[in-house]
């Protein structure tokens, strides 16, 4: 008989049941792990679009608020700009 457990344990089985056990055992960790293997790529793929948007997002806002905080300086050092501007419009 073989050393390894498994056929000890199916050793006075058929031999060709004990080849079709160990084929579907593999196939069976073979499948298992290929899977995992997919759903880990889906979530970095996933967490990695996410932290990109956030990013996006993220830098949008705060040249938004640069913008703002630009304007603000500017007519806090340039009352005239500010008088103009509520003239004209």
């Amino acid at each position: 008989a073989s050393s390894h457990p498994f056929m000890r344990l199916f050793s006075g089985m058929n031999h060709q049941y004990t080849r079709r056990e160990v084929f579907c055992r593999n196939t069976c960790h073979d499948l298992k792990r290929f899977w995992e293997r997919e759903i880990g790529k889906q979530a970095y793929y996933r967490e990695s679009e996410e932290h990109r948007l956030g990013r996006s997002a993220l830098r949008k806002l705060r040249e938004e608020w640069k913008q703002k905080l630009e304007t603000k300086l500017r007519l806090r050092n340039n009352p005239e700009d500010a008088e103009k501007r509520t003239n004209v419009g």
